[in-house]
């Protein structure tokens, strides 16, 4: 049977790859030694796959079909964004376990997207890029898109319950996957707006806080209005969290990394889940 064994809340930020060179370089190598962290952990654990919960930002969608949450099953590959950097490559999807997640949740009333083949935007592909690292191992990913940057957004709640059935449909394969899940993006930020460059440090403490304890009903509770005004329509992103907290049942966090960068215009946030039992 498969197992998930591992789960990390990880940031997705494009200028990582774009723009690596900073001021205060020793910031972003702490955040980039943090990611390498995270694959050293995956690695030890023999994990085959990781489950990337991202969010598009208007590149593979937009007015024209804006999904509340999609999971890729079939072929894929990326960057999208020529300017990251990164040349495009071929990303391995596990097909047969996206594939059983997609029907457990249909038959189970979670009515999900589903891409066939994708070219993977940075929401999902800067995390596979350099926590997954599939250019250097054999683990494969299964991407997930949510709606946590463009409205409609999806509900919080509903995002926890989705993560519930992930894990749920992951302890129902008959396969003998052990998989991981990334929640990925955020902390605070300000995207496209007046403040865009500024972090809040006191609410990305707050909510780093509150996973180190698993309070993930204060993470819920929280307003998108509260959001906004007080770490920027980035912040929105802590859906992704939450719906690898709901994956992994996390009952708590270990910061492995915090690093405020205003050149990246983000809260810098990595911390591995503490899996329930």
């Amino acid at each position: 049977m498969a197992e998930l064994v591992a789960g990390f809340c990880l940031p997705h930020d494009p200028l990582m790859a774009s723009v690596p060179k900073i001021n205060e370089q020793a910031k972003a190598d702490k955040v980039y030694e943090a990611l390498e962290e995270v694959n050293r952990r995956i690695r030890a654990m023999n994990v085959d796959t990781v489950i990337v919960i991202g969010d598009d930002h208007y590149c593979n969608f937009g007015p024209h079909c804006l999904p509340q949450y999609l999971i890729v099953i079939g072929d894929a590959d990326g960057p999208r964004e020529p300017w990251l950097g990164v040349d495009r490559y071929p990303v391995e999807i596990d097909t047969a376990l996206a594939t059983h997640i997609m029907n457990f949740g249909f038959d189970n009333g979670f009515d999900w997207a589903v891409a066939k083949n994708i070219t993977l935007e940075h929401g999902t592909m800067i995390p596979i890029h350099f926590a997954v690292k599939p250019h250097e191992s054999a683990i494969k990913s299964i991407p997930i898109y949510t709606a946590a940057g463009v409205e409609p957004l999806l509900r919080p709640r509903h995002a926890y319950e989705v993560g519930q059935m992930i894990g749920e449909a992951v302890a129902a394969y008959e396969g003998a996957q052990r998989v991981a899940v990334f929640g990925t993006g955020g902390i605070s930020h300000w995207v496209g707006t007046a403040e865009m460059g500024r972090v809040n440090e006191e609410f990305d403490s707050m909510v780093l806080d509150k996973m180190a304890v698993g309070d993930v009903e204060s993470l819920i509770a929280m307003s998108d209005e509260y959001l906004v005004d007080a770490a920027g329509n980035g912040s929105l992103e802590i859906r992704n969290w939450i719906m690898a907290m709901g994956a992994s049942g996390a009952r708590g966090a270990e910061l492995i990394c915090y690093e405020p960068i205003p050149e990246w215009i983000c809260g810098m946030g990595v911390a591995e889940l503490k899996l329930a039992g």
